[in-house]
């Protein structure tokens, strides 16, 4: 999957690159309107995130022109701009999403996930399930090899996490991120000692070892070795 960032603000422009990045996927970032227009239009993406005010232009004729050219890659706004009037417009010219800020990067990750669904047109799955451990999002049950395994909600949350990102490596900062918010401080140990408890209830009493540690990573979550 690959996603292109228009933002003149370095900082936020790599701040979402970054975590984008760790999820996953392939990022382009442009730091005004007239190279963020030049890709849009010349590189296939399955996502742009754009700002409104950029140098050279708008990110609304940005989107105007890419629509114009019958390019229909979805786009989510990212805009100071709070006022109600201001999100009818940017989602009138022909964004599918508007989203202000400041913002939770767990937030737009999950925005982005939701408008690639949508453009795929396959839908969010409420049952998951990796070997003999399963996981049900209307219920909140766990269960493993029909044993049920009581979860506390941040221990659910990254369980079901870890299990959307089946067999793909998923770092610290991410973990972060994806469960406290990104204003939480990464100089803790939380995550370690999160993880520590998980494992303890879902692979302790099992043979078989689900949840892996991969040094200087993160953690990835798979059937088999």
């Amino acid at each position: 999957m690959r996603i292109l960032v228009i933002e003149d603000d370095r900082k936020i422009s790599d701040f979402i690159a970054k975590g984008l990045r760790e999820s996953g996927f392939a990022v382009d970032q442009a730091s005004d309107g007239i190279d963020g227009l030049h890709l849009a239009l010349t590189e296939p993406y399955d996502v742009g995130i754009f700002d409104i005010m950029l140098p050279g232009i708008t990110g609304l004729d940005i989107i105007q022109k890419i629509r114009a050219s019958r390019i229909n890659t979805p786009v989510i706004i990212l805009s100071a701009r709070r006022h109600v009037n201001d999100r009818i417009k940017g989602l009138q010219t022909g964004a599918d999403d508007y989203l202000t800020k400041p913002f939770s990067f767990s937030e737009l990750l999950a925005r982005v996930q939701a408008l690639i669904r949508r453009a795929s047109g396959t839908t969010e799955p409420v049952f998951l399930k990796v070997s003999d451990l399963s996981l049900d999002l209307l219920t909140r049950e766990v269960h493993r090899a029909e044993q049920l395994i009581e979860l506390n909600p941040r221990e659910f949350s990254l369980l079901q996490y870890l299990m959307q990102n089946t067999g793909r490596a998923v770092s610290k900062t991410a973990i972060l991120e994806h469960i406290w918010g990104y204003n939480f401080d990464p100089q803790t140990n939380t995550v370690d000692v999160l993880v520590c408890r998980l494992r303890a209830k879902i692979d302790k009493s099992f043979n078989k070892k689900l949840l892996h540690t991969l040094r200087g990573v993160g953690y990835v979550l798979k059937s088999s070795e």
